[in-house]
């Protein structure tokens, strides 16, 4: 190749791997013919080609969310739905398994995750955290390479009337490391098409070889990409549509192995395809977007939007309208689908979304409040008619985002008060504090995400520091691994020399009766009351009492009342901050509090001076308090059930619960049932259902004593004493006469507890285990997780009803029965440690061991089988002597030491040893010695010397031996055989 057109390509490689944002608009007309434009249109068109042409099935778009997948966040491809056929573990008896050739567009969100792309949404003309998939898929073989690229180059150039000129495509290259060939029938395919081929180019594994996961089902892929510039100079390549096709599968040893059935996965984006046929420079510039661009534009009164980025769009106005536009879109489709703003996964990245969107909206396009709401129904009017869930659930969309965006916008004012204050006290070359910055991200509902906080910095030209986020990071990890199994802490602590002189000053016990005030509003959602309070004494780590603390010092602060709960009762503590009354942009975290000798020590950092005296306002983390309620409830509903299915004399030997999940310890004469465990989620959901109410009461320690059924522990109650009860009255409950505490939950407690039932959500039993003999472990989840969990339980059952129908069907031959078994350890691995319901993993356990059991006594049924088959055909080719060695065609190294053994048993003075060749230039290897030849010829010895000339390795005993290895030449590998076995013989 000339040095000329080397360059050239050279560059169209860089250009295809870079994918460049959208440079300027398009310079000549698409087609003579008007092709559909209007993106509906487009979609219209590309479903319609697929069904009437070509005879696909049209398939709904799956939810965003994903049904018992953990291994996402949100549905980001349109391939997701299929896994089940692509692993082979779909239902034979399932409508799934019908399908041969399909097409759809799939609603898709990249944010969190693998595949992220909210920090870049805005930035460029390009990117989004929500998007649409046009997808055609063929299962079984039922067409591959040709039939694709012929579907999707007719589809591009005679439907959409793209210029063919304007076309170039993509193809595996191949890797001679992997041992993967070049895919050169794609490449011939596309210049059968009639593409030249200056404009076919071959990549290499990172950019045309697609894999599902580290293992599963892989394969070439062929790329299809616009050159926007239309031949006026350099070209500037977009990827337009993936053609994937599965033909490989990779195995947890790392090696690829061919599948017995290929599969084609195509993927296009609505959008940049839009973008290519109205012949925009932007993908926010076509009609998917123009609407919502303008509705924020009127909205706001801000500047009219002028599609520019980086230096040129000054005060990012431009960027703003992106990111907003962008993720209404976003927020729309997942609230639709079910997924709310909340603490964790999933949720945790929707409320990062709409803060994002609530701080470009307001600081930078001066959206009045209540602004992104608005835009809720231009949503529903460009996405509705083609996902009616928008439609349907378009007002609890709106009012959903409305109340969020005004929950947040009084913290975003703080935390950008915050941010100057700080700003104001550093030095020219000074990163951002990384506490600080921490401390506004993890502070409850102030909650600024990091990625926030660092945007806002970037436009002030600040950086944060990395390094001490990363230190924090850790730190919150180590602080939530304790929670989960708490240990004694190593904290700050009131020691009894500190307690003395508190007593001796006379300093009284900390007043934490703030922790109780909070109501539940008519919509639903929690408020709770801020806290002012004195500091009484300040404390350094090691316990020293101090008058004041400087910046950036963790210390203990005693204060005369607090709103905050100390760990106690099993409930682990409130965090959140506090600031100084009348100084509300600096803001003192408080990571946690606890009981001392009816002290209570908040544990925190001061960024700035704080000393005696001073005047402080709490603020307790809204959410996570809250989670702690939802759990503490549950506990006592799971306590309750416990009981009712296992018998009044059950008894509580602890409990522990932070937000995330709960542990509650039983006396139990022997282990729970899978009966049992799924009794107590039902009578635990049938509470949780009926929505009842929280009733919580102070009374005399007196009044609950002999009460029929009340649930106390075996310690010391404080008097007057908190009970909680649900759905009966206090004074009802306690009635001796009313038998209410045996038909419901009535327990002593000083904790947090819901107003109503209600909003436990679920609870799932996700583990159980015995601590000691009579007492049992129990693990659950409630809310959201808990629906993960039913979810991915229900996942599996599926799987395992698949494979149980997939094994009464039979195999055909050892690779079949081989690759079941494989799926049958890969499912008992993922039952034994998936987040589900205990009960259901109890059941789906017993289940696959059978199944285990039974895969492997048919593969060894076939291997003997085919074992038989292949020692004749050898016999017919050998007659007598004393070595045979040969090849055979088998994929399985059991099979052939089979074979071996079978022809050794028939022939036994024989010395046997067989050579079989796999894929990619793999070899197996076995050989047995027959017991009348010389002892120093070993099995052992035999196969190490054939193997070691394949580059492989070998093993085994004196009679028999085995091995593998990898060679183009196997004569060779045959005659190194033969001579080592004559010189021992």
């Amino acid at each position: 190749m000339a040095a000329p057109v080397a360059a050239a390509v050279g560059g169209l490689r860089r250009a295809i791997r870079r994918s460049p944002s959208w440079r300027g608009p398009s310079c000549r007309p698409l087609s003579s013919a008007p092709p559909p434009t209007q993106a509906t249109a487009v979609r219209d068109a590309f479903l319609s080609f697929f069904r009437d042409r070509h005879g696909h099935r049209l398939v709904p778009s799956a939810s965003v969310r994903p049904r018992g997948d953990p291994s996402l966040l949100f549905v980001n491809a349109g391939m997701n739905q299929f896994k089940p056929i692509f692993l082979g573990t779909v239902d034979p008896r399932s409508e799934m398994a019908g399908f041969r050739r399909v097409a759809n567009s799939q609603k898709c969100v990249r944010a969190g995750g693998r595949h992220n792309d909210l920090e870049d949404v805005g930035r460029d003309l390009s990117h989004h955290t929500f998007f649409e998939m046009l997808g055609n898929w063929a299962f079984g073989g039922e067409y591959f390479k040709e039939k694709a690229c012929s579907m999707a180059w007719e589809l591009l150039t005679q439907v959409y009337g793209i210029p063919k000129d304007r076309l170039w495509v993509s193809y595996f290259g191949g890797d001679p490391k992997a041992g993967l060939d070049p895919d050169l029938e794609s490449r011939d395919i596309w210049l059968s098409l009639g593409v030249p081929a200056s404009r076919v180019l071959s990549f290499g594994l990172q950019e045309n070889f697609w894999e599902m996961g580290d293992t599963g089902p892989c394969g070439p892929c062929t790329e299809i990409h616009y050159d926007l510039a239309g031949g006026v100079g350099a070209p500037q390549l977009v990827e337009l549509w993936n053609l994937v096709f599965m033909q490989l599968n990779r195995e947890t040893d790392g090696s690829l192995q061919p599948l017995p059935q290929r599969h084609v996965d195509t993927g296009m984006g609505l959008e940049r395809l839009v973008a290519v046929l109205q012949g925009r420079r932007s993908t926010y510039d076509t009609d998917l977007f123009s609407p919502l661009l303008k509705a924020i534009h009127q909205g706001c009164g801000a500047p009219p939007y002028l599609g520019r980025v980086g230096a040129a769009d000054e005060g990012r106005t431009d960027m703003a309208y992106r990111v907003v536009a962008d993720h209404i879109r976003t927020l729309s489709v997942c609230i639709a689908d079910g997924v709310f703003p909340g603490m964790s996964g999933a949720p945790l990245v929707l409320r990062r979304i709409l803060r994002r969107a609530v701080r470009f909206s307001t600081e930078v396009l001066r959206a009045p409040p209540g602004f992104l709401g608005s835009l809720v129904p231009v949503v529903v009017e460009t996405l509705g008619h083609t996902y009616p869930e928008l439609q349907k659930n378009s007002a609890q969309i709106a009012n959903l985002v409305s109340e969020d965006e005004a929950a947040f916008l009084a913290s975003l004012q703080r935390g950008r008060r915050i941010i100057d204050r700080t700003l104001q006290r550093l030095g020219p070359s000074d990163v951002f504090p990384a506490e600080v910055a921490w401390s506004l991200s993890m502070s409850g509902d102030l909650g600024l995400p990091l990625d926030l906080v660092e945007l806002m910095l970037e436009e002030k030209g600040v950086q944060m520091d990395p390094a001490g986020l990363a230190r924090l990071a850790q730190e919150e990890a180590q602080r939530r691994a304790q929670q989960a199994e708490p240990v004694e802490e190593q904290g700050l602590r009131l020691d009894v020399h500190a307690l003395g002189e508190l007593q001796r000053q006379g300093v009284p016990p900390t007043d934490d009766s703030p922790k109780y005030n909070y109501c539940l509003r008519p919509s639903g959602g929690y408020e709770f009351g801020t806290c002012e309070a004195q500091v009484l004494q300040l404390y350094t780590e090691d316990g020293t009492a101090v008058a004041s603390v400087g910046e950036g010092q963790r210390c203990g602060l005693l204060l005369d009342r607090t709103n905050f709960y100390a760990e106690q009762g099993g409930q682990t503590s409130d965090r959140g901050y506090l600031v100084r009354v009348g100084q509300q942009d600096v803001l003192f975290p408080v990571a946690r509090a606890q009981v001392c000798g009816g002290f209570i020590l908040h544990e925190a950092v001061a960024p700035e001076y704080l000393k005696v005296g001073d005047q402080v306002q709490l603020h307790v983390d809204k959410a996570w308090r809250l989670g702690c309620m939802e759990k503490h409830t549950a506990t006592h509903l799971l306590n309750w059930a416990l009981r009712q299915t296992l018998g009044p004399g059950t008894e509580q030997r602890g409990s522990h619960l932070n937000p995330e999940r709960l542990r509650f310890d039983v006396a139990t004469q022997a282990p729970l049932t899978s009966e049992q465990l799924r009794a107590v989620e039902i009578t635990v959901q049938e509470a949780v259902r009926q929505d009842e109410a929280v009733y919580i009461e102070e009374v005399a320690l007196a009044h609950t004593a002999h009460v029929p059924g009340l649930r106390s522990l075996d310690e010391v109650y404080p008097d007057p004493v908190r009970v909680v009860s649900v759905g009966v009255p206090v004074a009802h409950a306690l009635d001796p006469a009313s038998q209410a505490a045996l038909q419901t939950s009535v327990e002593l407690c000083c904790g947090t507890h819901l107003l109503r039932t209600g909003a436990v959500g679920d609870l799932v039993i996700i583990g159980e285990r015995q601590l000691t003999k009579g007492t049992t472990r129990l693990l659950a989840v409630t809310g959201e997780q808990a629906q993960q969990a039913r979810e991915v339980g229900q996942s599996l059952a599926q799987e395992v009803e698949a494979a149980t129908e997939r094994l009464s069907q039979g195999s055909r031959d050892v690779v079949e029965a081989q690759r079941l078994s494989k799926d049958m350890g890969r499912l008992i691995d993922a039952v034994d440690t998936a987040v589900m319901p205990q009960w259901q993993r109890r059941e789906l356990q017993a289940t696959l061991k059978v199944l285990q059991r039974r895969a492997n006594t048919a593969i060894r049924k076939l291997e003997i089988r085919q074992a038989a088959q292949k020692t004749q055909e050898l016999l017919q080719r050998h007659s007598e002597g004393p070595l045979i060695v040969d090849t055979v065609s088998t994929e399985s190294l059991s099979v052939l030491v089979k074979v071996v053994r079978q022809l050794c048993e028939q022939v036994p003075s024989s010395s046997v040893l067989l050579l079989s060749p796999q894929p990619l230039g793999h070899v197996l290897c076995a050989c047995q010695v027959a017991q009348s030849a010389t002892p120093a010829f070993t099995a052992e010895a035999w196969a190490l010397a054939v193997c070691s000339h394949m580059g492989g390795k070998a093993w085994g005993s004196r009679v028999v031996a085995q091995g593998t290895g990898s060679t183009a030449d196997l004569e060779a590998a045959l005659r190194t055989a033969r001579a080592y076995a004559l010189n021992q013989l």
